[in-house]
């Protein structure tokens, strides 16, 4: 064990560091704090003695002169030297550091590194109380380590020294090998029992920490052979002819498992028995090495592959899994989560196949307790672990206390504390005698839920700003008990009014989930009741809410219910057409607006082309400061123009007219001469692109053409770039680039190839990266024809392995970025957002192997300073893509015109900004999500009512005078 004078002895002297002490220091102080060194001291020499002189040699930097520090530290007490003034110092810092630690982990007691820090101070500065509660403070919290076990071991070890501290020990390795497979631990443990052999009952604890050895860890193909050695050893040093047999036992056991090195094994059986070997045993020799052939591409793999190996891992088990030996088939999982215990997949995999296979009950439980220990942050492992105790009988306090833990897990979604209380709901729920009127049960049911509803309104809405229970799922289910299995409709209404005042009236889905409770456990009259208000507050769907009333009164009701409700269903039907009307009318006019306006700022470019050409035709004697002018204001001209897709100069994208004429080739890559004026540059350039023959586009040739885009816009002969490339998929027939008016690339080009499978493969190199830039692949698909057709290459949906970096300064790269985020996990990948011209936003995202090193990145990079900049880090949860709504759809058969929002004739503005003051905005109908593939229009058009009406400028001058 390291201490303070071993990591002070290799430093040079510190007297100028540390100065001498005052003079009125107390002699007691000084006492206990070389009492404090000689016991590390003494520790260390324990453990030295225990483990061999290789051991801590090299890790603590243990050198010859630590005899000497030794006898110093030991006679400190009568002589202080120069020494302990560095020892002082150096206690100082530590004991700082360990205020500190302590101070961090009563705030937040789910800091693993903040755990092993302190145990790490604890354990060199020789605190062997403190060190031991750490650890196991830290133990009850989090599964340890085969390294914190191994040093945890050796230290109470070396400190055992009568049978009580060996029973202390033994309970040490118990709780040890409940954690993870361990084999290093499993060999320790026997080898430990051995020393206590002569003990009563010690032979007997021996073999049966081998046997529950090799049960655990005897099939481990690669360290299970040391156990099987380790325990022949001990039974061949029992000189007893008796035990003869128990070792041909062994050796024929070992002998029918597959592991490596079988055939030394098999030739050591052959020195030792003086005996042929039976038939039966080679025969199952052969067997198992037939079986070793199988499992070695896994193994080989598995030693081939680097750290956590989960790929490798689970192409094992589902190899496994086929066979079916449910031996095996735990081991394995045992192994992977050795190295991916922070994987909640592999927990929830393991688990299920225990739940649905072995249903051991002491196996099921351990391994789901030890899943929701590894990934606290995992809702699904907590809502197993519920079944698994409910399913296996265990007592309600204890189902009860294990679902308070869950609350306080730390989950990182509204919606799981709602999955959470569901599932301990459905729990209580089960527990009730239903046939009694009353009971403790269903006192205990209703109390849950009620406590269910304030915490989610007090806890979850105040931590997360949304609420996880927008429907009201649990009031739902809450009200369907009282009604169905209780016979209480008084407050199964009450809770259906209070859900309907939480935001659901305006639908019809939640009107008639109530309408069909109360007709199956209600009356008529309740029934009507409810109708009549949905008819007049829903705001989806209100034709179907009144189809609905209009078909129970025919049924049910009498001639006045049905004038009533014929005369409801009329009037609201009436009103909301005529609000539909006039939004459709509102929007009419904004189109012919809009279209007005189109068309005079077509006129006014049509002028300014003219009187550009008339500038043209005066000559070159008044090209002075005309030619600043034509410049400046032509430049803009071409600027708009290039995102409708001029047709003279480009391809036509998919979706756009097809037999158009279109540049067959780099337009406006001609050599310019420094001498000439950039004038007479710019219209050589022209005079050669109308100088480039034109190509048609062939429709027919889409099935072996491909669509390139995102690419660089600086990319110099994007042919030349991009053929070898593509003809590692095939042969290239022509790769046809669009440039711009002014020759610049425009980022997108058309890939023919000469076969159709050659394009079908050119579509995997889809987001390859090229130049810094992922390159989109995709189809040529005529738009005209498929307007669906709609690819988007990133998520639109919450991404918990993924983060998003604002914040981050232009000049920061994506290595130096890399390398940050290295330090919370392994990074998949990362991206850097750019503009079009290649420069960095200050924006990046990194995606992360697994949901648990995101949420911890989250939590150590989020406010972190990089040159200056303070970053944000959140989990990865784009917005909604808004889908652009089919033109068949602008009028539904049988009902009004609903028209699309549409822009001038260059799109919507870059801000987005809307002038119209806030007390006239009304909120609008948020946009379906796009998914990958064609877009799907909505089912049914929201109201246009509640759309922001659009005012022209002279509106707005008239708001603005008026008083």
């Amino acid at each position: 064990m390291a201490t303070a004078a071993e990591t002070s002895a290799s430093e040079p002297e510190a007297e100028s560091k540390a100065g001498p002490k005052a003079d009125g220091e107390e002699d007691e102080v000084k006492a206990a704090r070389t009492r404090r060194k000689v016991l590390s001291r003494a520790v260390a020499a324990a453990t030295y003695k225990t483990m061999g002189p290789a051991w801590d040699q090299q890790e603590e930097g243990v050198s010859e002169s630590d005899g000497d520090e030794y006898a110093m530290a030991s006679s400190a007490e009568s002589s202080p030297g120069e020494y302990e003034w560095e020892y002082d110092e150096e206690e100082e810092k530590n004991q700082l550091e360990i205020e500190r630690l302590e101070e961090q982990l009563s705030i937040n007691v789910y800091d693993y590194n903040c755990h092993v820090d302190l145990i790490r101070l604890l354990r060199l500065e020789g605190e062997l109380t403190k060190v031991r509660m750490a650890r196991e403070k830290m133990s009850e919290i989090f599964p340890l380590t085969e390294e914190l076990w191994l040093e945890w071991l050796h230290d109470e070890i070396s400190m055992a020294q009568d049978g009580l501290d060996r029973e202390h020990v033994y309970d040490l390795f118990e709780k040890a090998v409940k954690d993870y497979i361990c084999p290093n631990i499993w060999l320790e443990y026997g080898q430990y029992s051995v020393g206590g052999i002569g003990q009563k009952g010690g032979l007997e604890k021996v073999r049966s920490v081998f046997e529950r050895a090799l049960s655990s860890v005897g099939l481990h193909m690669t360290k299970g052979l040391a156990l099987w050695e380790a325990y022949r050893e001990f039974e061949s040093a029992i000189v007893e002819a008796a035990r003869l047999e128990k070792v041909h036992s062994l050796f024929r056991r070992q002998l029918a498992i597959p592991l490596y090195d079988m055939e030394a094994t098999f030739a050591e059986y052959e020195e030792w028995s003086e005996d042929p070997i039976p038939e039966s045993v080679i025969q199952n020799y052969n067997k198992a090495l037939q079986q070793l052939e199988k499992y070695k591409p896994y193994e080989e793999a598995l030693l081939q592959a680097e750290a956590p190996r989960l790929a490798e891992y689970q192409a094992y088990i589902d190899f496994e899994m086929k066979i079916g030996d449910p031996a095996r088939i735990q081991l394995i999982f045992e192994r992977a989560l050795v190295e991916n215990c922070l994987v909640p997949d592999l927990w929830i995999r393991y688990s299920q196949y225990l739940d649905r296979q072995l249903k051991v009950k002491d196996l099921v439980l351990s391994v789901h307790n030890r899943a929701i220990r590894n990934c606290p942050w995992t809702v699904a492992l907590w809502s197993r672990y519920l079944l698994a105790m409910e399913r296996h009988g265990v007592d309600h306090q204890v189902i009860s206390v294990t679902f308070e833990k869950a609350l306080n897990a730390g989950f990182i979604q509204a919606t799981d504390y709602v999955e959470i209380w569901q599932a301990y709901l459905d729990y209580l729920r089960r527990r009730v005698d239903f046939k009694q009127d009353s009971s403790k049960e269903l006192e205990e049911l209703r109390a849950a839920f009620t406590r269910a509803l304030e915490y989610l309104k007090q806890e979850v809405e105040e931590r997360f700003n949304e609420s996880g229970d927008p429907s009201c799922v649990i009031m739902q289910n809450w009200a369907r008990i009282e009604a169905r299995l209780c016979n209480n409709m008084q407050k199964a209404r009450e809770l259906w009014d209070s859900i309907m005042t939480r935001g659901n009236a305006k639908y019809a889905n939640m009107w008639l989930e109530y309408y069909n409770l109360e007709r199956a456990h209600g009356d008529t009259q309740h029934c009507r009741k409810a109708l009549h208000r949905a008819v007049q507050c829903t705001s989806d769907y209100p034709e179907h809410v009144c189809e609905v009333l209009l078909t129970m009164e025919r049924t049910e009701g009498s001639l006045e219910d049905w004038d009533i409700a014929v005369q409801k269903t009329e009037t609201r039907l009436a009103r909301v057409n005529e609000q539909r009307m006039k939004a459709a009318e509102k929007e009419a006019a904004l189109v012919q607006q809009e279209e007005e306006k189109a068309e005079q700022r077509k006129r006014a470019r049509a002028e300014k082309k003219a009187l550009k050409k008339k500038k043209k035709i005066r000559g070159p004697e008044k090209r002075g400061a005309d030619e600043d002018d034509e410049k400046e204001w032509g430049d803009d001209e071409e600027e708009q123009p290039s995102k409708r897709r001029r047709v003279e100069n480009s391809i036509p994208a998919a979706g756009e007219t097809q037999n158009v004429e279109v540049a067959a080739g780099p337009a406006g890559k001609c050599a310019a001469v420094d001498v000439e004026p950039p004038s007479k540059q710019k219209e050589k350039a022209a005079s050669l692109k109308r100088d480039m023959p034109k190509v048609l586009h062939d429709s027919s040739k889409d099935s072996i053409t491909v669509f390139v885009s995102n690419l660089p816009y600086s990319m110099q002969e994007p042919d030349a770039k991009l053929r070898p490339l593509f003809e590692a998929c095939g042969e290239v027939v022509q790769i046809r680039p669009i440039f711009s008016n002014r020759g610049d690339f425009r980022g997108y080009c058309y890939v023919e190839f000469k076969e159709e499978k050659s394009a079908l493969q050119a579509l995997e190199m889809d987001r390859k990266s090229v130049e810094g830039r992922p390159m989109f692949v995709s189809p040529c698909v005529d738009k005209s024809k498929n307007p669906d057709f709609k690819v988007f290459r990133y998520s639109t949906s919450l991404e918990k392995h993924k983060l998003f970096i604002s914040g981050l300064p232009f000049s920061c790269t994506k290595e130096e970025l890399e390398e940050i985020c290295k330090a919370h996990g392994t990074v998949k990948d990362l991206r850097l957002v750019t503009n079009r011209a290649g420069k960095p936003k200050g924006l990046a995202y990194v995606e992360y192997e697994n949901e648990s090193q995101a949420s911890q990145a989250v939590m150590k990079m989020d406010g972190m300073t990089i040159k200056e900049n303070i970053i944000k880090v959140a989990i990865s949860n784009p917005p909604q893509r808004k889908v652009p709504e089919k033109p068949e759809t602008r009028k539904a058969p049988g009902g009004p015109m609903l028209l699309p929002q549409t822009y001038g004739a260059r799109g919507k503005g870059r801000t987005q900004l809307s002038l119209l003051p806030r007390a006239l905005q009304r909120p609008s109908a948020a946009a379906p999500q796009a998914e990958n593939g064609p877009a799907a229009a909505p089912a049914v058009a929201a109201p246009a009512a509640t759309e922001a009406p659009k005012m022209s400028n002279a509106d707005f001058a008239k708001l603005f005078l008026r008083k």
